[in-house]
C-alpha cells in the first residue's frame, strides 16, 4: 500500500496540481492534513475545514481515495460525513488515552478504515494500547504507522526510527499491518529511499510518503516532501524481496548464530555489572562521589572510537553504552544508600 500527498492542505490549487501529479504514480490513498497538531501557537495549524471540499474535490476529479489525520471526535464526525476513505491518529494523539478513547466511541458502528501512528515517546504500550481500543469501538480495518520516536539529543534523524519497537508490535498484534512513515523519520528527503528499503526488508506492508506539487514552497515540513516524479522514482528503485526464497535451513543456521551470540551478551553484561558491583563497594570504603563526569565522557569517546573503527553506528554505540552507563550509576547508587547493618 502506497499513502502520499502533501503534509498540509494549503490551497485548492495546490492540492489539486499534486493529486494530479500522484494519479500518474498510482498510489492508494491520497493524504492532506486538514487539522494540523503544532507543537507552539502561532505555526500553521491545517487550513482547516475548508479542506474538506478540497479533499472530496481531488476523489471526485482523479478517483483517488481520501485520508486526513484526526485528532478529535469533531474531526472524526466530519470526516465521516464526508465519506473519507481512511483517517488516521496522529503521534500527538495517540500519546494520550483519553483523547484515543473519544476518537474510538466516535467510530464505534462505522466501517472506515483507521491508522494510527506510534506515540512520540517510544512506548510500545502506549501504542498498542491505542490500536485495542480502536479495535474494541468495532473497527476491524485497523494498520499501525511507524512514524519514529522524539529524543532529547538528535539524531541524523527528525525522529528516531528505533525499528525494534515496530518489531515488537507486530509479534504482539501480528494481524495489524505495518505501515511506514519515512518522511517523519527522516526528516528530509535524501533519507527516504534508504529508510522506505529498511522498511521493504523488515516486511512492512505499505508506505506513506509525504510529496507536493512544488516542496520548497510548502507552508508545513518542506525538507521532507517530494514531488509526485521524485516519488515514482523512488518507489521504482524500492527491492521489494521475495522471503520466500530464502530457504529455511539457511535462516535456521542464522537464528542459531544469533542466540548464542545474545546469550554471550548477556553474560558479558552480567559480568560487566559485577564490575560495578565491586567498583561500587570501593567508592562507598573509600568516600567517593559516584559520577566522575571527565571520566565517563573519555571513555564513552574512545569506544564510540573503537566502534566506529569496526563500521559500527556511532549512534547506536553512543545509546549502549550511556544505558550500560545508567545502569552502572543504578547499582552503585545502591550500594553506597545500603546502611552498614545491612
Amino acid at each position: 500500500m502506497v499513502i502520499s500527498g502533501p503534509c498540509s492542505a494549503e490551497t485548492r490549487e495546490q492540492v489539486l496540481e499534486t493529486a494530479r501529479g500522484l494519479s500518474d504514480v498510482g498510489i492508494d490513498y491520497f493524504r492532506a492534513g486538514i487539522w494540523k497538531p503544532r507543537t507552539r501557537p502561532g505555526d500553521f495549524e491545517g487550513i482547516g475545514d475548508i479542506g474538506i471540499s478540497w479533499m472530496c474535490e481531488v476523489r471526485e476529479t482523479f478517483g483517488l481515495k481520501i485520508a486526513t489525520e484526526v485528532a478529535k471526535a469533531e474531526h472524526v464526525e466530519l470526516a465521516l460525513k464526508n465519506n473519507f476513505d481512511m483517517i488516521w491518529i496522529g503521534a500527538r494523539s495517540t500519546v494520550n488515552p483519553f483523547t484515543v478513547q473519544e476518537i474510538a466511541e466516535c467510530l464505534q458502528g462505522t466501517g472506515i478504515k483507521v491508522m494510527v501512528k506510534n506515540p512520540v515517546n517510544p512506548d510500545l504500550k502506549l501504542w498498542i494500547g491505542a490500536i485495542e481500543r480502536i479495535l474494541k469501538a468495532g473497527i476491524s480495518d485497523v494498520s499501525a504507522i511507524h512514524r519514529g520516536f522524539s529524543v532529547y539529543e538528535k539524531t541524523r534523524y527528525r525522529n528516531d526510527p528505533n525499528w525494534q519497537i515496530p518489531i515488537d508490535l507486530k509479534q504482539e498484534l501480528p494481524e495489524i499491518p505495518m505501515m511506514c512513515d519515512p518522511s517523519h523519520i527522516g526528516g528530509r528527503a535524501h533519507l527516504l529511499l534508504p529508510l522506505a528499503q529498511k522498511a521493504m526488508d523488515l516486511n512492512y506492508d505499505g508506505l506513506m510518503i509525504e510529496s507536493h506539487v512544488n516542496p520548497t514552497l510548502a507552508w508545513t515540513d518542506a525538507k521532507q516532501q517530494i514531488t509526485p516524479q521524485e516519488l515514482k522514482q523512488l518507489l521504482q528503485s524500492l527491492t521489494i524481496r521475495n522471503r520466500a526464497e530464502i530457504e529455511e535451513d539457511d535462516m535456521l543456521a542464522f537464528r542459531e548464530q544469533l542466540t548464542l551470540t545474545d546469550e554471550s551478551l548477556i553474560q558479558l553484561l552480567k559480568n560487566r555489572m559485577r564490575i560495578s558491583e565491586q567498583i561500587g563497594k570501593f567508592k562507598k570504603d573509600k568516600n567517593h562521589v559516584i559520577l566522575q563526569s571527565n571520566r565517563w565522557e573519555e571513555a564513552l569517546r574512545k569506544n564510540v572510537m573503537k566502534a566506529s573503527s569496526e563500521g559500527m553506528s556511532e549512534e547506536f554505540v553512543t545509546q549502549l553504552f550511556k544505558l550500560i552507563h545508567q545502569d552502572s550509576i543504578r547499582i552503585q547508587s545502591e550500594i553506597l544508600s545500603q546502611n552498614e547493618n545491612d
